[in-house]
């Protein structure tokens, strides 16, 4: 297992994040041990929960599973969804934060959060009340890392930019979609997350299954999976050539003898701006694929293949600007003295 620095900060994590959304949902305690055990084991360090995951149950799952072992681990969780049928039980309002990060201490059972997410936007609360919310919960020691998740890039700016010129604590990390079939923050969440030194957290980096085998181009449902549920299966947000993108991915995985899902995941690991990238699993057995990701790299023909397949067409105003620095440095003429 490779570690990795979170950003600009001290803090490593595992290059494969654990995530939790199935505990409580179709993964019981028992085998939520095995999964945190053997994740455990192969050198995850990293968990990620959210106290709206089965209404706090992942939280309070991953806590027990953890145990006295939370001191080795870098947990992350985050607030934003309904805990409650109040007004006040949602969103990212200095009350509702207090009282969020509270519950969730003590549903993990911790005294600390390692990293904590704003999960979603909340258009009805200030920036600057939420920040210092924030920064409050880092001065108190509740909270070490603050962080975000699925902000546009303006909104991650103007964030960062309250935070600097308050003298707040500030966003370290950034929690996005991305995969295969999602590489939409390339256009402008990676160059802002880079200008700025935040660490990216991806989740789906399999595209809710999509990418693990288990589907052939042209089908988008699979008995027993969450697409049959239709849970968690983001199809509205893939590339309009995701089968063309998977049948790639199929016969990469063929020629390189590996599992769909580790080379899909390995592509998604080796992108520069991937601090860590989010994997899921109902039961011990599913991570076996996942995990193996680790440990190697991708042939630079492989991932050449991948790269272009799954390409983002270019937009404006980046494709009006290509060449013009080429243009711009042939236009010098240098004067005879």
């Amino acid at each position: 297992m490779e570690y990795r620095r979170l950003g600009r900060t001290g803090l490593k994590v595992s290059e494969i994040c654990l995530g939790t959304m199935t505990f409580g949902h179709g993964t019981d305690m028992a085998e939520t041990e095995r999964v945190v055990g053997k994740s455990l084991d192969a050198g995850i360090i990293f968990f990620d929960t959210a106290n709206g995951y089965n209404n706090g149950e992942s939280e309070t799952m991953l806590g027990r599973a953890l145990g006295a072992r939370r001191r080795d681990v870098v947990v992350a969780t985050k607030v934003f969804n309904p805990m409650g049928p109040g007004p006040n039980d949602s969103g990212m309002s200095r009350r509702h934060i207090m009282q969020a990060v509270e519950d969730s201490l003590r549903r993990l059972g911790t005294d600390y959060i390692d990293v904590y997410f704003i999960h979603h936007v909340d258009v009805q609360t200030p920036l600057e009340e939420m920040l210092r919310a924030f920064d409050d919960l880092v001065r108190q020691g509740k909270v070490r890392y603050t962080a975000c998740s699925n902000y546009e890039a303006w909104r991650l700016m103007e964030a960062l930019w309250t935070s600097d010129s308050k003298g707040l604590a500030r966003f370290e990390a950034y929690q996005p979609q991305y995969s295969l079939v999602v590489r939409d923050i390339e256009e402008e969440l990676v160059p802002a997350c880079a200008l700025k030194q935040l660490g990216m957290v991806v989740w789906s980096p399999l595209a809710g299954g999509y990418l693990t085998g288990k589907y052939q181009p042209g089908q988008q449902s699979v008995e027993g999976s969450r697409s049959a549920e239709r849970w968690a299966f983001p199809t509205r947000f893939f590339h309009p050539r995701h089968e063309a993108i998977l049948a790639e991915l199929l016969a990469v995985s063929r020629d390189l003898d590996r599992p769909p899902a580790q080379v899909a995941l390995r592509w998604v690991l080796e992108q520069d701006m991937v601090a860590s990238a989010i994997i899921g699993a109902r039961h011990a057995g599913q991570l076996d694929d996942t995990l193996a990701a680790s440990g190697w790299h991708l042939p630079n023909e492989a991932r050449g293949r991948l790269d272009a397949v799954s390409a983002l067409p270019r937009r404006y105003p980046r494709a009006m600007e290509d060449g013009m620095q080429e243009r711009r440095d042939g236009a010098v003429r240098v004067g005879r003295a």
